[in-house]
């Protein structure tokens, strides 16, 4: 597999620098570093990398902006993966709403942030797992009829995605019913419970889900089943 060229905007110089060298030991690339937003755009308009990660607590302008700006720059092809510590519902929403492809939290393991970069730089999403049920809680309840209104990502149900899924490999009716408690949130344990199985029973409907829904975790799974209408 080829390196993926990164651009790093991060202001802290010390875990910069720690980023950096974790990311080189991973074989990828780090074409560019920053400490602002202003530099790390500029770099990014340059040097058109594969991937930029974006820290979201930048001293001139948030990694917010710094996303929006990426993904409307002229010929841009690079993917944005947000790594920070912050991870209150409005700034996830808002990363994703300005067009990140990823989110993920600081304190992840070497191996599960090479993974979040191998898979955002292959097109598709990542998502902490500590801050996935964000994400699912907005999918799955868009509009709230308290609070301040927020810029959020919208997962709309595609019907011949539905019917692929249904086609190809049908879910029992068993399996839609823990599919709908996943969604839900609810662990293996709670799922067992509610339905009245055992814990094994439910490791095996999951297994089963996940292969038919070609998801690697629950959380894909669930963002899956409600933007094809499986689960509503």
């Amino acid at each position: 597999m080829s390196a993926i060229r990164v651009v790093l905007i991060e202001d802290h110089d010390l875990m910069r620098a720690g980023m950096k060298l974790s990311l080189q030991q991973q074989g990828n690339l780090v074409v560019g570093e920053a400490a602002t937003g202003i530099e790390g755009l500029n770099l990014t308009e340059k040097l058109h990398p594969d991937l930029v990660i974006v820290d979201l607590g930048l001293p001139d302008i948030d990694g917010i902006e710094v996303t929006r700006q990426i993904k409307h720059q002229a010929d841009n092809i690079s993917k944005v993966l947000i790594l920070t510590f912050r991870d209150q519902p409005q700034e996830v929403l808002a990363a994703f709403a300005a067009g990140a492809d990823s989110y993920c939290m600081k304190d992840v393991s070497p191996d599960r942030l090479l993974e979040a970069i191998q898979t955002t730089h292959a097109g598709h999403h990542w998502i902490d797992p500590a801050i996935a049920g964000i994400v699912l809680q907005q999918i799955f309840a868009p509009e709230s009829s308290s609070g301040p209104a927020i810029e959020t990502i919208n997962i709309q149900a595609n019907a011949p995605e539905r019917e692929q899924i249904l086609a190809k490999t049908p879910l029992s009716e068993r399996e839609l019913e823990v599919l709908e408690l996943i969604v839900e949130g609810d662990s293996n344990a709670v799922i067992a419970e509610k339905l009245f199985i055992t814990i094994g029973t439910v490791k095996t409907h999951v297994r089963n889900i996940l292969n038919k829904l070609c998801a690697d975790d629950r959380t894909q799974a669930a963002v899956r089943a409600l933007r094809s209408g499986l689960i509503h």
